[in-house]
């Protein structure tokens, strides 16, 4: 919890002092005594003005004005503008269970206590204790609250709700050890649920590849393609993919003879814009070799001292920056201007071991080329590199008084230094200044940054993004700094047991990764300082001495040299997309509502509960590892939507206070647990009881009174009827139908009713065949859902209607008789798609019933005139929409505010009208307000049910099934069958066949060809007409031959032109009221 800052004293005798400080009780009885009065309305949420009557509303409260509820929503961001219909609309539909300035402005209590808050209220328990009072009411507790916390503004509503969060058993009184274990609880739970979305790890054990016996590696290097670069020591350069497959190799230094050293390699950097690799060696050189064949360019020789470190950067349009640290301490940089052709000039110099060479003190003479020079460090330099973001050069060392140095790479501006170099330069007649005359030159104060940390700094890491520099070295400590206060560290980390030798930002990820001497990799966070995951050797069994280290952001692995190369994959929860919203990590098992708290209840397959806020879709609390590792598969609440009771796949039940992740009990079978599949929270002749049905084939019951103070409970003995002759199979869902009917479905389909007073089984049913099936053999007989028709259960005059319903097979549903001897009475067919249904739910006057399936559909259906005995018509959908991607796990329906709570393995909690208008997946950036549809999501849908393929329209031809021909044949057979049967003259198609005899073409050539009256000019014409076939004004007579296919067109053919055929899906009649007639020229 948030703790003030003020000083607080450094004594407990000094924190719990209470002389000279007035009675509490005292303070409060004077307000006490003003007049209380305690509202329906209140209990339900509403909110109370500042100055209210304590604990309920003066007189004359009103609801806010429109006009304040359209400001609040405009700052909540929402979708669209509060439009003056929404308030008339929601009168009519959606009652008002909570303003929706209740909704909006909720603030929690537990946010705003401090330190010396909590002081304060234990006095005030305290002293109501020393008066006789051991507990404390709402009314006291709200007295207390508004007096010890200051907190006039805040609502009695916002009392009322904190205090049935600590009184979850309703009593009705708190004492002060339940207020300070809820407070610590809750916010144990917060910090746990922070740390559980920051999971990340290694894969364990690492990727290894051998190496042969040779010279260490003694740098990595990675390409922006993910190529991966070593050099060894010799001059060995391998070339390896991103998996660590090897490309190619190759040895750069030329072979020397026997009695001469051999040349080694201390460092490589890679100059990407110009393809070529820089190495420097041990001969004081810096060697360039083309990057794609590792042929030797040039090279720079005579170096002042060995180049220890490397850093290259492409500083601007054909210029490039070339550092590098020496044993000396110095930081060397080399300027290069026309970078390619001053690179191709040194290309044409004389070879000395059959590598183009040039000095470096005749390098610098070029005009293209300056050098610089700066004496930094006591020490040999351990890292150099240079930022282009803030244009400075950072170097370390491993002496104290100058471990870490930022500083410039050109001196500052001094115009009287410079003056006097110019006059010696015209003096001595030189054409070229070198800037410090190739002898090392200190800068000057004003120009770096000078760190002093113990034991110097072996590597380092600076990020712009977070403003923060990390070091690390021999003491084992990594030290966070503000790059630009060099005073002292903001953060130290510890947990290494050997030196710090690499050192990585992810700035992406807000991580940190380190590594020491020893081989152990670890994970930090940067907000919170915290160690996150530690890789050991013996888990990553990576083995040796390290000699190199690098981190590939581009591929997200962590590359170790040592006697092996290893490859450690950071594994991170993926992140969706901006367009997706997701309310869990993990696919959502179950969900349910709470209507004491206005708040919905999700919990998933990684064991983890989430509290949301059922009014805006804001997360209230989380809480995880409810169940250890294993899944929650069932959950649902107390009579009073207070407690919450949890199944899980580790075969125990668990009953929690939900709003602060308080286990209260925990209710198991001795001996091995088996999955628990459900489970159902019953009053029996006021006696409560926690009934869990699942792998275990048999029915537990256990007695569940809040008094009892054992925290482990074993389940009341079986029924004898369950143990003869219950399922035989594992136990998929459990109904129940007060006062004395439970239901319980099995998955080889039985499905029983039981006495629950007695014990035992009343009737006995088997899953039926779907239809067009006339057994069951190869068909899912399993019963995943079953629910009663109450209001029939319990009416004498439904003695024979069906009040029991079941998910069947092939998305069937099943009506069962139960009063009447228990008989099969109707079924309809409920999945278009034949998906089997996951979830029932019907309205609170059983007149509409809501199927989910695995396809992630929801149906509704009206059922109050169906299967009441007699005359069973085929079902037909009110509505139906798609919900989710994937199989529906949770299905709820709210009747006092008419919409519809869902869940699915696809990660999301959604929110339906009952109609299915979506309002909103839980967990999304833009809160909503029942009361106002404008702030819902609607008429839009979830993004991934859009998209989904089974979400698009099906046709026959796209998906292969059948051939062109045999489509359109279809279609012209479904017209004409569907024509009324008339004579065949009063038949017409949209493009109605022309037949034509052969006594049709002898008139029409007797009417054209020759006229009675020939002129020459006409004989002419006579003659031409001859040598053509006739024109008869229409179709040929070749166009009425029939035509037979030899092979089916092929399944990928385009699509055609559904028009042609009168069966174009977006023309609503497929046949023309008025076809076009057939043009006949005129015959006479």
């Amino acid at each position: 919890m948030p703790l003030s800052k003020e000083a607080r004293p450094s004594s407990a005798a000094g924190k719990l002092e209470t002389q000279n400080v007035p009675s509490i009780i005292t303070e409060l009885w004077g307000i006490g005594e003003k007049k209380v009065k305690t509202s329906v309305q209140e209990s339900q949420g509403e909110s109370v003005a500042p100055g209210a009557d304590l604990m309920g509303y003066s007189e004359g409260r009103r609801r806010q004005p429109l006009w304040l509820v359209r400001e609040l929503l405009k700052q909540g961001n929402r979708r669209h503008s509060v439009t003056l219909g929404d308030d008339a609309h929601n009168n009519g539909r959606l009652p008002y269970r909570a303003g929706p300035y209740h909704s909006l402005c909720k603030l929690k209590i537990e946010q705003r206590v401090s330190l010396e808050d909590l002081l304060k209220l234990k006095m005030a328990f305290e002293e109501f204790e020393m008066d006789g009072l051991r507990s404390l009411d709402t009314i006291n507790f709200g007295l207390i609250v508004k007096k010890c916390l200051g907190l006039h503004d805040i609502n009695n509503a916002q009392i009322q709700e904190l205090f049935m969060k600590i009184d979850y058993s309703g009593q009705g009184k708190i004492v002060w050890d339940e207020f300070c274990t809820y407070m610590q609880l809750e916010y144990t739970e917060k910090e746990e649920s922070v740390t559980r979305t920051k999971q990340v790890a290694f894969t364990l054990p690492a990727t290894i590849k051998a190496l042969c016996h040779g010279e260490p590696i003694l740098k990595v290097h990675c390409t922006p393609d993910g190529t991966v670069i070593t050099l060894r020591e010799d001059g060995a350069v391998y070339y390896w993919t991103s998996e660590l497959q090897l490309k190619k190799s190759k040895t750069v230094f030329h072979e020397r003879p026997l009695n001469r050293k051999p040349k080694w390699a201390t460092d490589l950097i890679t100059m990407m814009q110009y393809n070529k690799v820089i190495i420097g060696t041990g001969d004081r050189e810096i060697q360039l070799y083309e990057l794609s064949s590792l042929e030797p360019y040039c090279q720079i020789s005579a170096l002042e001292t060995v180049p220890l470190s490397l850093d290259y950067c492409y500083t601007g349009p054909d210029e490039c920056c070339i550092l590098y640290g020496d044993a000396q301490g110095c930081v060397n940089i080399i300027l290069i201007k026309s970078v390619g052709e001053t690179l191709r000039m040194w290309k044409k110099l004389p070879k000395i071991e059959n590598v183009p060479n040039i000095g470096l003190d005749i390098a610098v003479l070029h005009p293209n080329v300056t050098y610089i020079c700066w004496k930094v460090h006591e020490d040999w330099v351990t890292k150099v590199k240079y930022f282009q973001n803030i244009r400075a050069v950072v170097s370390t060392s491993n002496h104290e008084g100058s471990a870490l140095v930022i500083g410039c790479v050109l001196p500052s501006t001094n115009i009287e230094r410079q003056m006097r170099e110019i006059r010696e330069m015209c003096r001595e007649g030189k054409a070229k200044k070198v800037l410090g005359n190739c002898t090392p030159q200190p800068r000057a104060a004003g120009d770096q940054t000078v760190f002093t940390i113990y034991k110097g700094v072996k590597t380092f890491d600076l990020s712009k993004k977070h403003n923060l520099l990390v070091t690390g070295g021999m003491d084992r400590l990594l030290r966070m700094w503000n790059p630009y206060v060099p005073g002292k560290p903001t953060g130290i980390l510890k947990g290494h047991s050997a030196p710090i030798f690499y050192l990585c930002i992810v700035s992406e990820e807000n991580r940190i990764l380190s590594v020491s001497m020893d081989n152990v990799a670890k994970i930090w966070d940067i907000q919170d300082q915290c160690c996150l995951f530690t890789a050991h050797p013996k888990a990553s069994q990576i083995r040796g001495d390290m000699s190199a280290c690098l981190y590939s952001p581009s591929v997200k692995c962590l590359y170790i040299c040592a006697d092996s190369l290893a490859l450690l994959l950071l594994k991170t929860r993926p992140q969706p997309q901006n367009h997706v919203v997701m309310s869990h990590k993990e696919p959502v098992l179950c969900c349910g509502y709470s209507q004491e708290f206005r708040q919905v209840v999700s919990c998933t397959e990684g064991s983890v509960v989430k509290v949301w806020d059922f009014d805006t879709g804001d997360q209230v609390f989380e809480f995880g590892e409810a169940h250890g590792q294993s899944a929650i598969t069932c959950m649902t609440f107390d009579h009073r939507g207070r407690r919450l009771v949890t199944g899980g796949r580790d075969g125990c039940l668990k009953i929690w206070n939900f709003n602060n992740g308080q286990c209260l009990k925990i209710l198991k079978k001795d001996g091995e647990s088996r999955e628990v599949c459900d489970c159902s929270y019953l009053t029996v002749y006021r006696n409560t009881y926690v009934m869990s049905v699942g792998w275990h084939r048999k029915i537990d019951i256990y007695s569940e009174t809040p008094e009892d103070s054992h925290h482990v409970q074993s389940p009341l003995p079986s029924w004898q009827d369950d143990l003869k002759n219950g399922h035989k199979e594992d136990i998929l869902c459990i109904a129940q139908c007060p006062p004395s009917l439970l239901a319980t479905s099995s998955y080889d389909g039985d499905i029983i009713v039981w006495n629950l007073l007695s014990g035992h089984i009343q009737c006995r049913y088997k899953n039926p065949p779907p239809p067009r099936h006339e057994d069951l053999q190869g068909v899912d007989t399993s019963v995943p859902s079953i629910l009663f028709l109450q209001t029939r259960a319990l009416h004498v005059g439904f003695s024979s209607a069906a009040c029991l319903v079941s998910s069947g097979s092939k998305g069937c549903i099943n009506f069962w008789n139960v009063l009447n001897g228990g008989k099969f009475v109707a079924s309809f067919e409920a999945s278009e798609s034949q998906h089997q249904i996951t979830k029932l739910a019907v309205t609170k006057d059983d007149t509409s019933l809501y199927a989910a399936d695995q396809a992630g559909f929801v149906y509704v259906y009206d059922i109050k005139k169906y299967a009441l005995g007699t005359g069973h018509t085929l079902q037909k959908a009110k509505t139906y929409w798609r919900a989710h991607t994937s199989s529906i796990t949770g299905l709820q329906i709210v009747d006092s505010d008419q919409v519809v709570l869902t869940s699915s393995v696809d990660c999301t909690v959604r929110l339906w009208s009952s109609n299915g208008q979506f309002i909103g997946t839980f967990g999304q950036a833009e809160n909503w307000s029942l009361h106002t549809l404008s702030s819902w999501k609607h008429p839009s849908v979830p993004y991934e049910v859009l998209l989904d393929p089974l979400s698009m329209p099906v046709h026959h031809l796209l998906d292969g099934e059948k051939s062109m021909v045999d489509v359109t044949n279809t279609a012209v057979d479904d017209i004409t069958a569907a024509e009324p049967k008339q004579s065949d003259s009063h038949i017409k198609f949209r493009y109605p066949s022309v037949t034509i005899s052969d006594t049709d073409i002898e008139e029409e050539i007797k009417t054209r060809s020759y006229p009675e009256e020939q002129g020459k000019r006409l004989r002419h014409e006579i003659f031409k007409h001859t040598n053509k076939p006739p024109n008869h004004g229409g179709p040929k007579a070749y166009h009425t031959l029939k035509y037979f296919d030899i092979k089916a067109a092929p399944a990928t053919c385009e699509r055609p032109d559904l028009s042609l055929a009168g069966i174009d899906p977006f023309i609503s009649s497929p046949i023309d009221p008025d076809p076009p007639q057939p043009v006949h020229e005129d015959k006479s």
